[in-house]
């Protein structure tokens, strides 16, 4: 019987259209498929969680479908970990959009509402800004400050984790990365060419074959 070859978890718990990232991934040539139940997930190469709309609703989604326990299995066996838009946020404690509600708390802090005076939701392309010290390895060859699209009017804190801001009322957070947690406020996936880089990129960290 032959194995079955290492998989990329795209977590599916029924928010919006989360088989976009997933697409993406197979037009990379990556092994990349939805998952709604986590008894289907053993052992996979990497784990994507998207998000779109409301952290709470979100968050409390993630929570009832399962999948919050694989997600945070995977963190902590060291699995390489993509949170998109929502799916970053998710990675904090809590948001201002939903007192109350717990993330995943991976990372440290509260995700807050786009600065005073600019319009939310941030609905646009916008350049990246890499920041701190050292390469990042999602943006790793990609050219310098690189037009990805944004669709939110929620981001996490800047942090050391923080490798790369937008400028939109002031510096916004935009990726992010610790060991193998990684995380884009901008979608990736809808990013076109420098977009799909980026998932080249965590599609490497997680040594799956193309």
């Amino acid at each position: 019987m032959t194995a079955r070859r290492p998989e990329i978890a795209v977590l599916d718990y029924g928010i919006g259209n989360l088989a976009s990232a997933q697409r993406a991934l197979i037009h990379l040539g990556a092994p990349a498929r939805l998952v709604t139940d986590p008894a289907e997930v053993r052992a996979p190469a990497g784990v994507v969680l998207p998000g779109v709309g409301a952290f709470g609703r979100c968050a409390r989604a993630l929570e009832a479908s399962g999948l919050g326990i694989l997600a945070r299995r995977a963190i902590d066996d060291g699995v390489p970990f993509l949170g998109i838009c929502v799916g970053l946020q998710l990675l904090y404690q809590g948001s201002e959009e939903a007192p109350g509600v717990a993330g995943l708390g991976v990372l440290a802090g509260t995700v807050g509402r786009l600065p005073a005076g600019v319009k939310c939701p941030q609905i646009q392309w916008n350049r990246l800004h890499r920041r701190g010290e050292g390469p990042a390895r999602l943006l790793a060859g990609l050219p310098e400050d690189p037009w990805m699209y944004f669709v939110h009017s929620y981001a996490p804190p800047l942090g050391p984790e923080t490798v790369a801001t937008c400028d939109y009322g002031g510096p916004v957070a935009a990726a992010v990365e610790r060991g193998s947690v990684f995380g884009t406020q901008f979608h990736p996936e809808k990013s076109g060419a420098m977009g799909l880089a980026v998932l080249a990129n965590f599609v490497q960290a997680t040594g799956v074959e193309r």
